[in-house]
């Protein structure tokens, strides 16, 4: 599915990296290319730099020394909500519980999902991060502009797209997917410049001939590659562990 987004995945979100700066970040990092991103800590390990996005070990960047031009202590920020390391967007004021059944089922919405990926070629994976992004989940979600529904839609996208009620969950899915596919294939596979142009719009891609330099949109396109980035490797690894809990003897020595 869209092999070609899938290649470049990871060195596209070290890019982005800079564009999204975490919320309890604790150093301020100077790459040799001129970007500044910032980072909760930082650590040498085999030879090469780890860049820490959070108090963990786990969500981190990995550079090449001669990668850091510099690394300086910034302040601690003051405390924010825990929901403040999700992309700001203007759905996430909807509130997920606003009307009985607005939450879909973890099992309906990837069955949805999945569906329409099948229809759009495009990786459910991608499709749940960017689900998750634009409404948490919540199939009544409105935002302060009024796109609605579980991918956000405006009203006259979703007019385009053929969607009559963007409140009913498999209109707006597969309105969202059948968007997606024909921004992806607008920017040839580009999924850094789709992303940007499904939260900011196509007209400001083209303006600016790349991710627009809005905020928003920058700390989106970079928390949506994140996010999906970590859904595949969770994917990879339990495809890993199910084969090899198959190859494994059992108690009597059988495969």
């Amino acid at each position: 599915m869209r092999l070609g987004m899938r290649g470049n995945l990871f060195i596209t979100v070290v890019a982005l990296a800079a564009l999204a700066t975490p919320a309890r970040a604790a150093e301020r990092v100077t790459l040799g290319n001129g970007f500044e991103m910032r980072c909760d800590h930082h650590a040498a390990v085999e030879g090469r730099i780890r860049l820490y996005l959070g108090a963990g070990e786990d969500n981190y960047i990995e550079f090449a020394p001669r990668e850091i031009a510099g690394v300086e202590q910034v302040p601690d920020p003051p405390p924010v909500p825990a929901t403040a390391e999700e992309p700001a967007t203007a759905s996430s004021a909807a509130d997920p519980e606003a009307s009985p059944g607005a939450k879909l089922s973890p099992a309906d919405l990837r069955e949805m999902l999945a569906k329409a990926g099948n229809e759009h070629n495009l990786d459910v994976d991608l499709l749940a991060s960017l689900v998750k992004a634009e409404s948490g989940g919540n199939a009544r979600a409105v935002s302060r502009a009024g796109a609605r529904g579980l991918m956000q839609l405006m009203p006259g996208t979703a007019a385009e797209l053929g969607v009559e009620d963007s409140f009913m969950p498999d209109q707006n899915v597969r309105g969202g997917s059948a968007y997606l596919d024909a921004l992806l294939t607008r920017y040839h596979d580009q999924m850094a410049l789709a992303l940007a142009a499904y939260n900011a719009g196509p007209a400001a891609v083209d303006k600016y001939n790349g991710i627009p330099p809005y905020r928003e949109t920058r700390a989106y396109v970079a928390w949506v590659i994140h996010e999906f980035n970590r859904r595949v490797k969770a994917r990879e690894a339990q495809a890993k562990q199910t084969i090899a809990s198959a190859a494994a003897p059992d108690d009597k020595g059988n495969r």
